[in-house]
């Protein structure tokens, strides 16, 4: 397909959009200066997905993806009037945009109070009592979206009974928190959040259709030349975890829900996968019709069953298709996969970038965050057969430092395995205690906190300190690793590497790298004179 600027695309929707019953949203965001503008462009998964069941059961819908459009605030507003939606949606699993989304409501109802805001999405649904109290939201939808949001869309639309006051009946939707005012006549009405049942997970993702590509400006995602090159499109094939790590949030959103008697859900975590056919229609939609050949899984776990990586990638092959393809790997089931050979011809197929969530140097720190059946020693035989016996593969490994106990001593062990390991690409984070997580629970509980305002809780941007260290001590030492890790002499390696994937990869590191010394230089982001460590970058088009 023909790729047109940003601002060709942008007229081209704001002059051909027709009136719609449903408009999801992404908002115009600050993004991170550490990756190019246009690297930060990616597929909305989620909004893709519910745009296409809304438009399977008859609702009109459409999505504005504001960031590849760069389209600006007032131009979302213009979008919004010309539209004249009944609803207007959107997730956000980020704690660091839960004030984009709330701007995006308080401006909807402000044009019209009586467009119905919805929230989705992790954030959004571990805050939902907060965030419904103020009254520019109107519902949050928990966990998995398509079948409790259509639902809700076709009571809000009249297809379904409302009450007496000619508002639509919400009560037994499930999987929904919403506000109601209770007014007794005696004082001012009182706002009040009502949670309706939970809803089971869908049994059959294939009965799913496919994703709504066709209502994105699918030329504007996945432009860089070098970062998950060729054509990169974030994809899924499966949902939810094994795992139920108290530093993560994701797993939440596809648990199963089990309500209890005082009004609490029990959250459990569940895995599923699409069939391998059903996946591989959407593998080749994005391969065929939209050039995207390199496939971004945003899977939790993308190697869980060892079947579906068996046959995936044999049909890969047999298909003749020539993608690559990045995911999030289990380390135990890497080893496992291996074993059966069933990894060599995951590589044969086409994966060239795996990252694995190594966390930490020592054990104990895994069992204590409930990551079960990880071991260091795991990770480092993974990482040695990846060198060894599959080195076209791109490395990535990720780190969380920051934790309660953290030392300078215990975070230089981190920063010497991710050394051992001899990664491509080691991440560190500080600790981000997001809602929806124990870890999160624990830092209120005990009062952890220096920093609350949620648009600090970008990973990068320590917002608690340790028992031993200021979180300004964390900062420093996190660049102080990043620079440790940074070699002439490692960087020559990936730049010369005979794999293209892995010179790409090095060549947008080290575009990135000489950015953040210019601005370090700059004193735009120092850790020595900065509180907020990341200073999101501001896009010129934001507020247009």
């Amino acid at each position: 397909m023909t790729a047109l600027p940003p601002d060709a695309v942008l007229r081209r929707v704001t002059e051909t959009l027709p009136a719609v019953d449903v408009l999801l949203v992404s908002t115009p965001r600050h993004f991170w200066p550490f990756v190019a503008a246009d690297d930060n462009f990616v597929v909305p998964q989620a909004l893709v997905y519910l745009a296409a069941h809304l438009r399977q059961n008859g609702v009109r819908v459409q999505i504005l993806d504001c960031m590849p459009l760069k389209m600006g605030w007032r131009t979302l507003a213009q979008k919004v009037r010309e539209l004249r939606p009944k609803v207007v949606a959107l997730g956000e699993n980020h704690a660091l945009y839960a004030h984009e989304a709330f701007k995006c409501f308080r401006m909807v109802k402000e044009i019209d109070p009586t467009i119905w805001t919805v929230a989705g999405g992790a954030h959004m649904s571990h805050m939902a009592h907060e965030g419904l109290l103020d009254p520019c939201l109107d519902v949050v939808v928990h966990g998995e979206g398509e079948l409790t949001f259509t639902e809700l869309c076709q009571s809000i639309l009249g297809t379904s009974a409302a009450d007496t006051t000619g508002r639509p009946d919400l009560s037994n939707i499930q999987g929904i928190s919403y506000r109601e005012v209770d007014d007794n006549g005696e004082g001012p009405p009182k706002a009040k959040v009502h949670n309706t049942r939970s809803r089971a997970l869908i049994r059959d993702l294939d009965e799913l259709p496919l994703p709504a590509y066709d209502l994105l400006p699918m030329e504007l995602y996945g432009t860089s030349k070098y970062l998950f090159s060729p054509g990169g499109a974030t994809i899924q094939h499966s949902r939810g975890c094994t795992l139920s790590c108290s530093f993560c949030a994701w797993w939440t959103m596809m648990a199963k829900r089990t309500d209890n008697e005082d009004g609490s859900v029990t959250l459990q975590p569940r895995w599923r996968t699409f069939g391998v056919e059903r996946h591989l229609e959407e593998v080749e939609l994005l391969a065929k019709r939209y050039n995207k050949k390199c496939m971004m899984y945003v899977d939790e776990s993308w190697n869980i069953n060892p079947d579906f990586n068996l046959r995936y990638s044999e049909e890969i092959l047999r298909r003749k298709l020539d993608v690559k393809w990045f995911g999030f790997m289990r380390a135990d089931a890497m080893l496992r996969d291996h074993k059966t050979g069933i990894l060599g011809k995951m590589v044969e197929a086409g994966m060239a970038h795996i990252c694995i969530g190594v966390e930490r140097a020592e054990d104990t720190d895994l069992s204590n965050w409930n990551k079960h059946r990880y071991s260091t020693s795991q990770t480092r035989e993974v990482f040695r057969i990846l060198k060894d016996d599959y080195p076209s593969v791109f490395r990535q490994g990720t780190f969380i430092v920051g934790i309660k106990d953290e030392s300078k001593e215990s975070i230089w062990q981190v920063a010497q395995l991710a050394k051992d390991l001899d990664l491509d690409y080691p991440a560190f984070h500080p600790v981000t205690p997001v809602p929806g997580t124990a870890v999160y629970e624990e830092a209120k509980r005990d009062a952890h906190f220096e920093v609350q305002d949620f648009k600090s809780f970008d990973w990068m941007t320590p917002v608690m300190r340790s028992r031993y260290m200021t979180r300004d001590e964390i900062a420093w030492e996190i660049y102080e690793m990043n620079k440790s890790l940074i070699s002439a002499k490692w960087l020559a390696r990936g730049l010369t590497d005979k794999t293209a994937y892995r010179r790409y990869m090095y060549t947008w590191f080290t575009k990135i790298a000489a950015k953040q010394a210019v601005d370090l230089l700059s004193q735009r982001v120092n850790p020595l004179k900065s509180r907020d460590y990341m200073n999101l970058v501001k896009p010129t088009w934001y507020d247009g």
